[in-house]
């Protein structure tokens, strides 16, 4: 990580981040929901972010449980559809994860991220298999858990950022041959076969951009 960040720096990087990769990525979203769902995944997310980052000046808290929080309302209000309640509730998790923590570790990371994807499995009354964005949020959680067991826990942000990207991309791709058995793509049947869901993509390019970003940020 930069020299100069802290831990509330790393996190709101990170926010900011998410938001301005779904308004960025509004059409592209969009046209691949529309493969085989109702094509406004990336109209919605966008509307939502889009308000994060006008906003974020009042967002900004004194603790990270707060900004969480502040973002979680903005999404579940902002955001159409599905992924509102979905997105806000992941949100939400992720800030009680973390209520008691004035600064943040790697752990903490994993335990949002963890927190974030049982509050999607419990909202959508979805797991890994159904096609969901569970599918590469899951693994990608996995994947920065076992690498701090595995005697790493001083990994450098930058470090966990491309492992968090390289595996949420390959789960990403790897829900193109599953059929969709849960939210809107799951009323087309066999049509979902043969494209990644959205959702599982969208985790996958803002892990990407973070990564991309997280040594060239001020």
């Amino acid at each position: 990580m930069p020299s100069s960040s802290t831990p509330a720096d790393d996190l709101a990087f990170v926010v900011r981040t998410l938001a301005r990769t779904a308004v960025d990525n509004e059409r592209a979203f969009s046209d691949l929901d529309a493969v085989a769902g109702d094509g406004d995944f990336g109209y919605s997310l966008a509307r939502g972010f889009e308000i994060v980052l006008a906003d974020w000046d009042s967002l900004v808290s004194e603790t990270p449980a707060e900004l969480l929080k502040k973002v979680a309302l903005v999404i579940s209000k902002r955001v159409g559809g599905t992924s509102g309640p979905l997105w806000g509730t992941a949100f939400l998790r992720a800030a009680g994860a973390v209520k008691d923590r004035p600064e943040l570790n790697a752990a903490d990371a994993v335990a949002m991220l963890r927190a974030a994807a049982e509050g999607i499995k419990a909202r959508g009354k979805s797991d890994v298999g159904d096609k969901t964005l569970l599918d590469a949020l899951i693994p990608m959680t996995d994947a920065l858990e076992r690498r701090l067991a595995d005697g790493e826990p001083t990994a450098g942000g930058a470090e966990l950022a491309a492992l968090a990207a390289t595996t949420a991309r390959a789960a990403a791709d790897a829900t193109a041959p599953m059929q969709a058995r849960r939210g809107r793509q799951s009323y087309t049947g066999e049509r979902s076969i043969g494209s990644p869901d959205p959702g599982a993509v969208a985790v996958a390019v803002m892990a990407e951009r973070i990564a991309a970003e997280w040594d060239a940020r001020d």
